[in-house]
């Protein structure tokens, strides 16, 4: 899955435009020296954004040890993975050290007890709900484009996987039928073959008889009776040859 389609770069793009948004109000906080009231507005708004960050991050983190259970199976290793991990304790960390400045600079801005009371309080307030309500949007659906996306995802899966038991299936099938006909045909080759020696062996007891009967006659025939029918076969040769060849 590119970076473009991968939900975890959604959010991730989403969750870096909060971060440096958040930066640069913390650095107009940083720059306001005598507007106590505009100071005790944007450390406000700092402590909101923190939290919802906080939070999203948090959710991201879910998802990532989710996909470390099994990263072959959403297309990952363990060196995305780690990039992931490394990217959210990055972000995790900038937020953390605006909170804890912001938090530090509520004390040192106060001119006493009841001042840096008066401003806990303020920063201690529950964050402006638009906003928050807006963060948690976005994360929220960000998650829910990452789950969806993974849902397809595995979805396409397991149709694929379906698709290639089907073709095994047909493979296997025309397999066998391949080798139910090679069967039938050794089957049919042995009952020629049996054939075959059946006349072999009928061919040669004829054989046999033939030149018994033979040796019989050459036996009674006697030397003039042999010279006789060797002059015959001869003759008899020739005939044929010519009767063949020459006309």
């Amino acid at each position: 899955m590119s970076s473009a389609q991968d939900p975890f770069y959604i959010v991730k793009e989403e969750i870096q435009e909060s971060i440096d948004k958040l930066q640069s109000t913390f650095h107009q906080w940083e720059r306001i020296s005598s507007d106590y009231g505009e100071k005790v507005r944007l450390a406000k708004e700092l402590q909101a954004s923190c939290e919802s960050i906080e939070w999203q991050v948090d959710e991201l983190d879910k998802v990532i040890g989710v996909a470390s259970r099994d990263p072959s199976w959403y297309g990952m290793n363990e060196t995305e993975l780690e990039k992931r991990r490394r990217w959210t304790s990055t972000a995790r960390t900038k937020v953390g050290n605006v909170k804890k400045a912001v938090l530090a600079g509520k004390e040192l801005n106060g001119t006493g007890p009841a001042s840096a009371s008066g401003m806990r309080r303020e920063l201690m307030r529950m964050p402006n709900s638009h906003q928050a309500a807006t963060s948690n949007h976005y994360a929220a659906q960000g998650n829910d484009d990452f789950v969806q996306s993974e849902s397809d995802r595995q979805t396409l899966l397991i149709k694929q996987q379906d698709d290639e038991l089907d073709e095994l299936s047909a493979s296997v099938i025309r397999i066998g039928s391949v080798g139910l006909t090679i069967h039938d045909e050794l089957l049919a080759q042995e009952r020629i073959i049996d054939e075959l020696g059946t006349e072999m062996d009928s061919t040669s007891n004829r054989l046999d008889f033939v030149q018994k009967k033979v040796g019989m006659v050459m036996k009674k025939a006697g030397v003039k009776g042999q010279m006789m029918m060797i002059l015959f076969l001869v003759v008899l040769f020739i005939i044929l040859f010519v009767l063949v060849f020459l006309t």
